[in-house]
């Protein structure tokens, strides 16, 4: 009985191991992507160049995922039009893509209600040496506020994206 269980503990470890890393077919070379679409309640970033799709990611959001920012450590995700300012290859995380957020309005707003909007938000991977986690990351949102997805699929966005592309993060 004993063994037995041990087996289907050992079988449950060793299958979610292999989902968690299971590679993903990359985006041919030369694909370039100027546009990203985070919809926050279908935890999904979609890439775009012009007006076509070209891939889906499943994302883990802030621990407070409902709802706009509206202050720094609120825990949410901002929603809007912004833009990818830079590509951060020395991140804290598996590389990251830095987002516009806060724009003009949301310092004004976040100011009026006598608060700072916060700042770095960003698109990445998982934290530096937790890549192990793989894909079991995304059973719950754990980010302060920015989009998380597996360090594979970071390095493919990060390869795609252009910089200045447009990011857009719905509810």
């Amino acid at each position: 009985m004993l063994r037995r269980l041990l087996f289907v503990l050992l079988a449950l470890v060793v299958g979610l191991a292999a989902w968690a890393h299971w590679p993903i077919e990359s985006l041919p070379p030369g694909t370039t992507a100027d546009r990203i679409l985070v919809e926050k309640a279908a935890r999904r970033l979609t890439l775009y160049r012009g007006e076509t799709a070209l891939r889906s990611y499943p994302v883990s959001l802030g621990l407070v995922p409902a709802g706009p920012k509206e202050r720094e450590g609120d825990k949410k995700t901002p929603e809007g039009a912004f833009r990818i300012t830079e590509h951060k290859a020395d991140s804290s995380y598996h590389l990251a893509l830095r987002v516009s957020y806060p724009e003009p309005a949301d310092i004004a707003r976040a100011k009026q209600a006598g608060y700072s909007a916060g700042s770095d938000i960003m698109v990445h991977g998982l934290p530096n040496g937790f890549g192990l986690f793989g894909r079991t990351h995304r059973l719950r949102d754990w980010t302060a506020g920015c989009v998380a997805l597996t360090n594979p699929e970071i390095e493919e966005i990060f390869r795609v994206v252009t910089r200045d592309a447009r990011i857009e993060i719905r509810p």
